[in-house]
């Protein structure tokens, strides 16, 4: 991850005795004071001074408001106008009682923080149980490839996944991330600043190419996903149908792959074998979703061409999976 922001407030640093003011500027603006405060400052400041009768003319011609007017007259009109100045988009201490409370003041910049799920826990509503998915026991029980077919994986980029599956997860930790992630800037507002994550952590922790071709994964259709499966599978029409009907759309069980993947080394046909492998694989870890028995066939388009398959940036991929999935549990509707 890297911090994108705060980190002069992270790190202590102010202006100390041997330090000029602007040696350490404060990353964050500061706050502007009222108008209306700054008005009454000059006007009390004006009041005070000692005046001989022949400067009362000439301060009245300056200031005009200032001698016919009382006190209480002098607060209503610099209301007034503090008021008109915010209409026409300025700053003014109003500004500070914008946003919500115990989040973020600038409602322009999280747009959608009325629907997050920080903004629910803060007015005291309930939050859903995250429901967390793991199929590193299904990824370790599957085990490596048949040797006949591993230099195709290989070939791909994506057989370090096989080492990389989580089996055990920490609910409490994932949950308070993504309490502190938003969508619109793809970050975690945490108290050291903001963090991301980014393509060198995917390189750094699951060992995939982050440099290469972007596969559009476009949206299926069942009857179209019945096609892919047939032509990529090389099973029957009805086979293939019959596994769309039980997976209730264009998906494919993880427990039909591993048989289809069993059969297909039986047959000896092993670019198929190499695609069900492959196909559950990426099922079970880059786009794992929740249901956490399925696998989405539009993958299984990527595998078309496997030679070809070894030039696309997974990393990339893996990393805009994420954030989807980071951005649909931090709003409060996510069940």
């Amino acid at each position: 991850m890297v911090r994108t922001r705060g980190l002069g407030r992270a790190s202590g640093t102010g202006r100390g005795r041997d330090m000029s003011q602007d040696a350490h500027q404060p990353e964050v603006p500061q706050r502007r004071r009222s108008i209306a405060l700054v008005r009454r400052q000059r006007v009390h400041v004006t009041e005070d001074v000692t005046q001989t009768p022949e400067d009362v003319p000439q301060l009245n011609e300056d200031v005009s408001h200032v001698s016919n007017v009382t006190p209480e007259m002098t607060g209503v009109v610099d209301a007034a106008d503090a008021e008109g100045v915010a209409i026409n988009g300025s700053e003014d201490s109003s500004a500070a009682d914008e946003g919500f409370p115990g989040g973020p003041r600038d409602p322009s910049v999280l747009t959608g923080f009325a629907k997050h799920v920080a903004h629910s826990i803060w007015s005291g509503e309930e939050r859903p149980e995250l429901k967390l998915v793991s199929h590193g026991r299904k990824v370790d029980k599957f085990g490596r490839p048949t040797p006949e077919i591993e230099d195709m994986i290989a070939a791909t980029g994506l057989s370090p996944l096989i080492r990389c599956s989580v089996i055990t997860t920490d609910p409490g930790l994932i949950s308070a991330f993504v309490e502190r992630w938003h969508r619109e800037t793809s970050t975690f507002y945490l108290p050291v600043g903001e963090l991301t994550i980014t393509l060198d952590d995917v390189a750094s922790l699951l060992h995939l190419p982050i440099t290469g071709a972007l596969h559009t994964f476009e949206s299926l259709v069942t009857s179209k996903a019945v096609v892919l499966l047939t032509e990529l599978l090389e099973v029957s029409f009805e086979e293939a149908k019959a596994e769309t009907r039980q997976a209730s759309g264009p998906y494919v069980r993880l427990s039909w792959l591993r048989e289809m993947y069993q059969s297909r080394c039986r047959a000896r046909r092993w670019v198929v074998a190499a695609r069900a492998y492959l196909l559950h694989l990426v099922g079970c870890t880059l786009f794992a979703n929740k249901s956490a028995t399925h696998v989405y066939v539009v993958h299984l388009e990527a595998f078309r061409d496997l030679a070809q398959a070894g030039g696309f940036s997974w990393g990339a991929a893996a990393l805009v999976h994420l954030y989807d999935h980071l951005n649909e549990a931090s709003q409060t509707l996510t069940q």
